[in-house]
């Protein structure tokens, strides 16, 4: 096991009622925030009286930003913080899934840069610090209520990355299983996928030692199994929501990756399907996720499917190495297909014309290579890529 640093700042406050301690927990840091939110549900649901009723309460002033997108624009960020500057603003409360939550970040972080924000995105200035964050989470998906990252698109030069910085985790999550209970089946089974592939982006790595997160990882993907479908078809089933919303938060805020290498694959090769077609993320991940599997499957890796198949599918242990593997990705597939979510690129809307300008992309924001389970260059990205036609 490699060595690390444990931190994980956020304060989690979990369960049913919740909501109620926001407005004290506030008032440690600011009484005049920027609440964030995206195409307006959080009005239609109640929540967002919730969340109003709790910060009139103790006093704290508030300004709005609305309509951020499910793939969070660079051009909220830019609003975001000129509202901050103007209002004197100097908390942001993201009231929402990942992607309020990520643009969120990147305004408190932007706050303190005089330039374009998209400057931190891409690396060309460094983050030196952010106005501090809570979130309320509606969206069991990103885990972004719980680490210090952000994922943020830029629609004009068709890019979608990730920066972080540890003054970008949250202060404060609230956690209400409740606040879930109305997200469409569609985005409900997305979410499940992008937390399974959170997981699977921190388990399939080669011989580190970390045998205890990989167990805890197995756990993670056995819940996502065992509560996905319930979440779908059972909405208001607080032990399928409440677990979920969980396995969203664990699967990413360190502890299956601390002790371990982890550089991941198929969310570099997804953001580029993001960021050329705006689609749903967990979906794009879906998709991929069982052409990367079968394409990096080898004699190398094949013991680590094995692991998968035997600890999280329960497969036959004394079966054939190999057929253990194609089986559990074929029983990965079968599971996103009983979540409802298309299981091919051309369901979503992509063809063949940018396939090799994504392939490009996706190596070139990381280098050159995709992923350390098994690097992947160029050619092999477009050959996923065409293999998920």
């Amino acid at each position: 096991m490699l060595n690390f640093n444990y931190s994980i700042p956020t304060k989690i406050f979990f369960g049913k009622g919740q909501i109620e301690v926001l407005g004290k927990q506030i008032k440690e840091y600011s009484s005049k925030v920027l609440l964030t939110y995206g195409g307006g549900s959080i009005k239609r649901n109640g929540i967002y009286d919730d969340v109003v009723r709790v910060l009139k309460s103790e006093g704290i002033e508030f300004h709005e930003l609305g309509g951020i997108d499910p793939n969070p624009r660079i051009d909220s960020v830019r609003e975001g913080i000129k509202i901050c500057r103007e209002e004197g603003i100097d908390f942001i409360l993201a009231v929402g899934g990942g992607s309020t939550i990520d643009c969120s970040k990147v305004i408190a972080a932007g706050y303190y840069y005089d330039e374009d924000p998209w400057d931190l995105v891409i690396g060309k200035a460094k983050i030196e610090k952010s106005l501090p964050i809570g979130a309320v989470l509606t969206l069991a998906a990103t885990g972004s209520e719980m680490d210090s990252v952000a994922v943020i698109t830029n629609m004009e030069t068709k890019q979608k990355l990730g920066v972080g910085h540890p003054s970008m985790a949250p202060k404060i999550s609230i956690l209400d299983p409740t606040y879930t209970f109305t997200v469409p089946k569609s985005q409900t089974a997305a979410g499940v996928a992008d937390i399974m592939s959170h997981t699977f982006e921190n388990y399939f790595t080669l011989n580190d030692g970390a045998y205890l997160q990989n167990r805890l990882a197995e756990a993670v993907l056995k819940t996502c199994i065992n509560y996905g479908k319930l979440a779908i078809e059972e909405p208001e089933n607080y032990e399928a929501r409440a677990n979920i919303m969980w396995a969203s938060s664990l699967a990413i805020n360190g502890l299956l990756s601390y002790g371990k290498k982890a550089v991941w694959s198929v969310h570099a090769m997804e953001h580029e399907l993001s960021a050329y077609y705006d689609i749903t993320h967990g979906v794009g991940l879906a998709i991929l996720t069982p052409h990367w599997m079968e394409y990096v499957l080898d004699d190398e890796r094949v013991d680590k499917f094995v692991e998968y198949g035997v600890n999280v599918w329960g497969i036959d242990k004394d079966k054939d190495k190999y057929a253990i593997a194609h089986e559990a990705i074929d029983k990965t597939k079968e599971f996103f297909i009983s979540l409802g979510i298309p299981m091919s690129l051309r369901e979503v809307g992509i063809g063949e014309e940018n396939l090799e300008k994504m392939a490009r992309a996706a190596v070139y924001h990381k280098g050159g290579t995709v992923g350390n389970f098994k690097p992947l260059v160029y050619e092999d990205v477009l050959k996923i890529y065409k293999a998920a036609l």
